[in-house]
């Protein structure tokens, strides 16, 4: 919930709000540190809601077997989307920067441009995962049937 919670707020809330609140070059800068906490938000949660599911799958948390799809979808998205994407977009900010201008207005603007759409569209697909994986987790523990002392109920009766 964390996970996706942030990824919602900061993306479609904070974000939209400091572009148009200030001017591009600072609302870009301060969206760049609020998505590279996301980004390790996004890394950290994966991670721990993979092993996570993989216990509890393991345990016979069936119900959790397809999500784990899920949270690897989510974990791919911001892993490229952040990780791989945007270190070219810093580049060609820097670049832009050194230039004495914004990237907006520079030489690199229909690159800057087209990293953006492609890492947009990758935030995009993980904000949709988050809100599947939401929607599909269980609301108990995620097992078919009570187990008590190893056997299950239905054995029992």
């Amino acid at each position: 919930m964390i996970w996706v919670g942030s990824l919602l707020t900061i993306g479609y809330a904070a974000a939209p709000t400091l572009f148009a609140m200030l001017d591009r070059i600072s609302a870009g800068a301060v969206a760049a540190q609020l998505f590279r906490i996301e980004a390790i938000v996004g890394v950290l949660c994966g991670v721990l809601l993979l092993a996570l599911s993989n216990v509890l799958v393991r345990r016979g948390a069936t119900a959790y077997r397809r999500l784990r799809w899920v949270l690897a979808g989510m974990l791919f998205c911001v892993l490229v989307g952040y990780f791989a994407l945007q270190p070219f977009m810093n580049a060609l900010r820097v670049a832009a920067l050194s230039e004495g201008t914004d990237v907006g207005h520079s030489a690199y603007a229909a690159r800057f441009g087209m990293l953006h759409g492609v890492s947009s569209l990758f935030y995009l697909i993980e904000s949709l995962l988050g809100l599947v994986l939401v929607w599909k987790l269980p609301a108990g523990d995620g097992v078919s049937e009570p187990i008590e002392a190893g056997v299950p109920k239905s054995a029992v009766r």
